[in-house]
């Protein structure tokens, strides 16, 4: 049978964070192989006749969908999920409603708040937010794109009134030309929650947590950019992923891991997820992102959680395709 993997458009300039996908479906289809499938990868672009014509030509068992961006625009996600749904194809991962919702993570916080699952308070720079405002540390993100892109130290600024807040957020958005919003920056520790699900539901894979060894005084501990993608940065090489915790550590893990299922749960999420995490000098935790499609690469989180699980990156692929759409 044969199985489509596809994947977003990668331009020749593109980034690392964009190339990155090229490697996913590579060592996706790999295990699709293993698993009796014949993996075709196909790129996903703008040019929607094209990519849907090829689909009903090759006709497919089933699509594995990598596609994180459509033209470089995380905001055309759910795109690739919707063309899928028109064509009555089944696909791995969340559905086009759930795709949306995590990947605009103000509305997934939106939702977050309706759920009550704690998140960081957010300001959009033209919203009416007066009342609540209230001076502190921010951090200001892309609405829509993922992997960090963009986010860097220059990020978080320290806020003591709207208009200042307001402006760089506008500064923000007009200096990288995508819609921004600012969130609480939350002092504290990092947790990535990966879950994949399994014949009784989804099942959390041993949480990690995102070091930040070394740090100097006054350094904002956050996993930016450098953290993520440029190899020769300090911040790249200071923030290993750990999976070993103190005794004292089990009641915070235990809590991180039933918000994670709560948040597959409130978005209806199927296959595979990440939830990230917060935890702040009181041990409280705050939910920072839902991401529907989290990276497979064998350098990335996920990857590193099935194989402390015990699974084999291929068992992991096989549950997905069984829960998909």
């Amino acid at each position: 049978m044969k199985a489509v993997v596809l994947h977003s458009e990668i331009q020749e300039e593109a980034g690392r964070d964009e190339k990155d996908v090229l490697v996913q479906a590579e060592v996706v289809s790999s295990a699709l192989s293993d698993l009796g499938y014949k993996p075709v990868i196909i790129p996903l672009s703008l040019n929607i006749v094209q990519t849907t014509e090829l689909l009903k030509e090759i006709q497919p068992a089933f699509v594995f969908n990598l596609v994180e961006t459509m033209a470089g625009q995380g905001s055309l996600i759910h795109i690739a999920p919707s063309i899928m749904d028109f064509l009555r194809l089944p696909y791995t991962g969340a559905g086009t409603e759930a795709t949306f919702l995590t990947s605009n993570k103000v509305l997934a916080k939106k939702c977050l708040n309706t759920a009550n699952i704690a998140t960081p308070s957010f300001f959009l720079p033209h919203a009416d937010c007066e009342y609540s405002f209230v001076a502190d540390t921010y951090i200001i993100k892309s609405v829509w794109e993922h992997a960090s892109t963009w986010l860097d130290e220059n990020s978080i600024i320290s806020a003591g009134n709207l208009h200042t807040l307001r402006q760089a957020i506008l500064a923000q958005q007009e200096k990288l030309g995508v819609m921004c919003f600012a969130e609480t920056f939350v002092e504290g520790r990092e947790f990535n929650l990966s879950l994949l699900a399994g014949d009784e539901g989804p099942e959390a894979l041993p949480p990690a947590e995102i070091r930040f060894d070394d740090f100097p005084p006054g350094k904002f501990r956050v996993v930016d950019y450098r953290s993520k993608w440029v190899e020769d940065s300090f911040e790249y090489h200071h923030t290993p992923r750990c999976f070993d915790f103190p005794k004292e550590d089990e009641q915070l893990l235990q809590d991180l891991t039933l918000s994670a299922l709560q948040c597959w749960r409130v978005f209806g999420l199927r296959g595979y997820a990440r939830v990230d995490f917060r935890v702040d000098k009181r041990g409280q935790f705050w939910v920072l992102e839902v991401n529907t499609n989290p990276c497979l690469s064998p350098d990335g989180g996920f990857y590193a959680a099935v194989e402390r699980s015990g699974l084999t990156f291929t068992r992991a692929i096989e549950r997905i395709i069984k829960d998909m759409q």
